[in-house]
């Protein structure tokens, strides 16, 4: 016998309100080794998202809330709300980690059901749960028991196919979830191939919480039309946000009908430089911090220029000082040059080359 559905509360749980006032959300997606406390405060100085989302938090037998996870809550002074996202299929583990991070000052609880990296997945929790609707059933009745505030998923539209999605979906209302992120693609698909935005749109009609579109939005104008295409009530932004740290405040420019900002190519300098300082770790080796930079660099290098000789030159450096002529060669020779909404057509970014992490990281995005 499945268990009884969840009682919806008293009184309904309210997400916190966006920025503007009347727009649509907007999310940044959390990011393994990406959305630490020092890109959360980067972001936010280009124009911070409605909400935040957290690394994903490993739960197993032996776990413990990361210290440096835990950062990114509690010496956040960015003033949004910031989720802390779980990954885990223990139920007693998961219970004891909310217990933990309740103690924080959370916006809310999320729960993955979507990453989409092999080392993951065959543990059976992030995306390979969507293969069993029984055991998602089973932990979403668990975390809304243990969570008296804001419980939210984020999902793809299946694991190799999107047959279990409608099922899914009936168990994000059984269990009363709050808010419902959905990256359009299926867990074997990882990044590549078309977004079923039909599917997005699905999802908005069957569930009673809000729902916000995730997947290949490059700009404002493309989150626009996404919202316009599938109904939903926000978007949620990974890679693209890397690239262009701008795109939540144009985001809201666009909702209000008003002009986007542009962007140029000294401004994209003045943001390398202020996130290498940012994301710099006292005693990690130069070596190592021109790696980790080089990653965010594939992103922002897809719209320097169209032919990718940027990345070409920044792929070969090794140094901090290689690294800073590269960019300033690429960056001020035309300083006033618009950097583009869209990345260039076929400029793709291939973090995996700076290093392989077997995690739901920059390193498993290939485009």
């Amino acid at each position: 016998m499945p268990p009884p559905p969840t009682s919806l509360p008293a009184e309904p749980r309210r997400l916190p309100a966006p920025i503007a006032a009347g727009q649509p959300w907007t999310a940044l997606a959390p990011m393994q080794d990406v959305t630490d406390l020092a890109f959360m405060q980067v972001i936010s100085r280009y124009g911070a998202p409605d909400f935040f989302f957290t690394e994903f938090f490993r739960v197993h037998v032996q776990s413990r809330p990361e210290p440096h996870i835990l950062r990114s809550i509690i010496e956040n002074t960015t003033g949004r709300p910031v989720f802390a996202q779980l990954i885990g299929e223990s139920v007693p583990h998961l219970v004891r980690t909310v217990e933990a991070l309740l103690a924080c000052p959370v916006a809310g609880i999320d729960l993955n059901l979507g990453c989409p990296a092999p080392k993951v997945y065959r543990k059976n929790v992030g995306g390979g749960l969507l293969r069993d609707p029984v055991r998602v059933d089973e932990i979403l009745g668990a975390l809304r028991a243990a969570v008296p505030g804001l419980l939210t998923v984020k999902m793809r539209i299946g694991f190799d196919d999107p047959a279990n999605f409608g099922r899914i979906l009936e168990l994000v209302n059984r269990h009363a979830v709050d808010l419902l992120t959905v990256h359009g693609r299926t867990v074997k698909e990882m990044y590549r191939g078309d977004v079923r935005y039909d599917l997005i749109a699905q999802a908005v009609q069957a569930v009673r919480c809000p729902v916000l579109a995730n997947g290949n939005l490059t700009s404002a104008g493309r989150a626009a039309a996404v919202l316009a295409q599938t109904g939903a009530a926000g978007v949620m932004i990974g890679r693209h946000a890397i690239r262009n740290p701008w795109i939540f405040h144009q985001c809201r420019e666009r909702f209000a009908g008003r002009p986007v900002s542009a962007v140029t190519l000294a401004d994209v300098r003045a943001y390398v430089d202020h996130l290498y300082r940012a994301t710099t770790t006292p005693g990690v080796p130069e070596r190592l911090q021109v790696a980790r930079m080089k990653k965010y660099l594939n992103f922002i290098g897809q719209g320097v220029d169209p032919d990718g000789s940027f990345l070409q030159a920044m792929r070969r450096a090794q140094t901090e000082a290689e690294l800073f002529s590269v960019c300033d060669r690429h960056l001020l020779g035309e300083p006033a040059r618009a950097f583009p909404p869209e990345p260039y057509p076929g400029v793709l970014a291939r973090p995996n080359r700076e290093g392989a992490i077997a995690t739901c990281s920059l390193d498993n995005v290939t485009a």
